[in-house]
């Protein structure tokens, strides 16, 4: 799951990256209007967390930005302003769900799966591949029952070559699901995380297995 964060506190953004990150959550921070516009429009996201009060405006105007541009990630409004007047706005300018400013980090989370289960994505939360079952709102993987122990970014890889599962999926569209703006990534760093995610399907027995595509990306299919 990537995630954009639209928070000028930078300590608030800070730790919130550094608990969402725990979860298998790419946490990108950004602080203004015009940077979130930016990055938006440069990655794919599967939530949006703003705040309303910015340098440069209220939060609440990236929304209808994202929505004339054909961007439909969700998206929740973290924000101080707990009046009835607020949330309404809020919900009004086509947030997906609005948390007020103190919250449990649990809520937050239990709201990012819900606003990520929508009811035109009829994708089930845990699905089969060949011997393998994969719990996207974990994310987890396991094989016969047993978990399969994937790093954080393994799991990433995974789920977006499972997403896609039969179609080659080109070497950007991986590593923008895998790494932050922030994270320095080394030539061969995404062949090192595939190369270590194949070698563990074949050992767990997964039946499924992962093959280069020359000057492409990576093919996941089930195993002959």
């Amino acid at each position: 799951m990537r995630i954009l964060l639209l928070e000028d506190e930078a300590e608030l953004a800070s730790a919130l990256r550094t608990v969402l990150r725990r979860y298998d959550a790419v946490v990108d921070i950004v602080a203004c209007l015009a940077e979130a516009e930016e990055a938006a429009a440069g990655a794919s996201y599967d939530a949006i967390l703003l705040d309303r009060q910015l340098p440069d405006g209220d939060g609440l105007s990236l929304i209808p930005w994202l929505r004339t541009r054909g961007l439909a990630a969700p998206v929740i409004v973290l924000t101080a302003r707990r009046e009835i007047d607020d949330r309404v706005d809020g919900l009004d300018a086509g947030a997906d769900d609005y948390l007020s400013k103190p919250f449990a980090i649990e809520e937050l989370l239990a709201r990012l799966r819900a606003v990520m289960r929508r009811p035109s994505d009829m994708r089930a939360d845990v699905e089969i591949f060949g011997e393998l079952s994969f719990d996207f709102n974990g994310p987890e993987a396991r094989v016969g029952g047993e978990r399969l122990e994937l790093t954080r970014r393994e799991l990433l890889v995974l789920q977006v070559l499972l997403r896609r599962i039969g179609r080659t999926v080109s070497r950007q569209a991986l590593e923008d699901a895998v790494y932050g703006f922030d994270d320095e990534i080394q030539s061969n760093t995404l062949d090192a995380h595939i190369s270590r995610l194949r070698r563990k399907l074949a050992a767990a027995g997964a039946g499924l297995e992962v093959h280069p595509v020359r000057g492409i990306g990576y093919l996941l299919k089930q195993a002959s």
